[in-house]
């Protein structure tokens, strides 16, 4: 199946939001005798590629999925070589500052190093006012960890009396979330052959596009983009209606 376009849709057809399992990167570097870190650097390379076309092409905005969770099970020097790999990209962002990125970090903070906290909040606040493209990195990130994160938020604001449990909608439920004020994704993309979300944007993936694609993700390319955003184009998106 050929999986790439040499041109993207319109840009009146083109999603707001993408979200972007970025996985493979292992079974790249395996198929070639390489390191799986290795893997994680050609996927960093990948990953800064498609947000600057993504861009380019006036999305406003790419969540991308980084670390879960659970990839705290992996070798110790896989996930150093994670952590070292956003540092670089965080030090990147802030250098080129004309790239017009806002960056948003999704997940919990607390586990990471203290050093990278601090360049994590340091790139945040330098980029808030940027506009060209919002980049979600989801980092020790859980779609069923920020659901019961959110629900706490609730439950402790019920507790002291700044909300009714009656209150609680969908609205406010999401306002609870990692992507609050932000629309939610319209597709949700993985490449790798893999066909599942993984515990990914799983309250935001409602009504989400989902395409699957067999390619890794180090291999992507802007005309594997355009290809998921033409599949996307031609979705009849109901949302329960008819």
């Amino acid at each position: 199946m050929n999986e790439t376009a040499s041109t993207p849709p319109a840009r009146d057809l083109l999603p707001r939001h993408i979200g972007i399992i970025m996985d493979g990167n292992g079974r790249w570097a395996a198929k070639r005798g390489l390191p799986r870190k290795m893997g994680h650097q050609e996927g960093a390379k990948t990953f800064g590629k498609i947000v600057r076309y993504a861009r380019d092409l006036g999305i406003g905005a790419v969540t991308v999925y980084a670390f879960s969770t659970e990839n705290w099970k992996r070798p110790r020097d896989e996930v150093d070589a994670l952590m070292d790999l956003l540092r670089r990209y965080l030090g990147e962002l802030r250098q080129h500052k004309d790239d017009n990125a806002r960056l948003l970090i999704l997940g919990d903070r607390n586990p990471l190093p203290e050093d990278l906290r601090q360049t994590i909040l340091q790139a945040e606040q330098e980029s808030r006012e940027n506009t060209g493209i919002t980049v979600n990195v989801a980092l020790n990130y859980g779609g069923r960890d920020e659901i019961v994160r959110g629900a706490r938020q609730l439950a402790e604001a019920c507790l002291k009396g700044e909300l009714r449990p009656e209150e609680i909608d969908e609205e406010r439920f999401s306002a609870a979330l990692y992507t609050a004020g932000q629309p939610d994704p319209d597709f949700i993309i993985r490449p790798s052959g893999e066909m599942r979300l993984s515990n990914f944007m799983l309250w935001q993936a409602a009504y989400a596009e989902l395409i699957f694609m067999h390619v890794l993700w180090p291999d992507f390319t802007p005309e594997h983009l355009n290809w998921a955003l033409w599949e996307y184009a031609g979705r009849n998106r109901r949302f329960g209606g008819v």
